[in-house]
């Protein structure tokens, strides 16, 4: 019996599909268009899951990424050079009422690969060549620009630092020892490159 993994049945996978410009319309209902599912999906780059996917696009920017990963990739965003980065967010407000700001902490740093041969991994692994910690540094709602890349600040660590830790989650002072002092949007794509190379 062999125990090569089966397959993808090619009924069940799915096609490439050409980018979206926002303008295509929904068919069969006048229910809009694609702009319009975005801006009722992604009204608010403050909240936390539109903020991740923010710095995601940030980074892959900076780097000259060439396409979007899959969601289900074990990383975020694949350099040219075929380095692949871990972006992790955190801030200090959130789009709720706060008593006090948010403690920074940057979790899941782990994470279980996957493939459609396979399944997921029977452990977690760390699974980036580099780790990009991205900190929205706004301390008061007057300040938060979204659209203001001058208020992000990106810490930067090899896999190796990250890995010795042996933790899945790090707070703002374990990330500064890691990393030593942030940079900001225009040094970042340097910063990886050099993380990634030991320079």
């Amino acid at each position: 019996m062999s125990s090569e993994p089966a397959a993808p049945d090619s009924r069940y996978t799915p096609a490439e599909l050409a980018p979206l410009d926002g303008g295509e319309p929904f068919r069969g209902a006048d229910a809009g268009t694609v702009l319009d599912f975005w801006r009722y999906a992604m009204p608010d780059l403050r909240s936390n899951i539109v903020r991740g996917l923010l710095a995601e696009f940030l980074v892959h920017r900076a780097v000259g990424a060439v396409a979007r990963n899959p969601e289900w990739e074990s990383f975020d965003v694949l350099t040219p050079e075929g380095l692949r980065v871990e972006v992790k967010t955190s801030a200090y407000l959130q789009v709720w009422g706060q008593r006090r700001l948010s403690e920074i902490r940057f979790s899941r740093l782990r994470g279980r690969t996957w493939t459609a041969e396979d399944g997921s991994a029977a452990t977690q692994s760390y699974n980036a060549d580099v780790y990009v910690f991205a900190l929205h540094t706004a301390v008061t709602h007057a300040d938060y620009d979204p659209l203001d890349i001058g208020r992000w600040s990106f810490h930067v660590a090899p896999r190796a630092l990250v890995e010795a830790t042996g933790q899945s989650s790090v707070g703002l002072a374990a990330v500064r020892r890691l990393c030593g002092d942030p940079v900001g949007y225009e040094r970042l794509a340097d910063r990886i490159t050099a993380c990634a190379t030991g320079a």
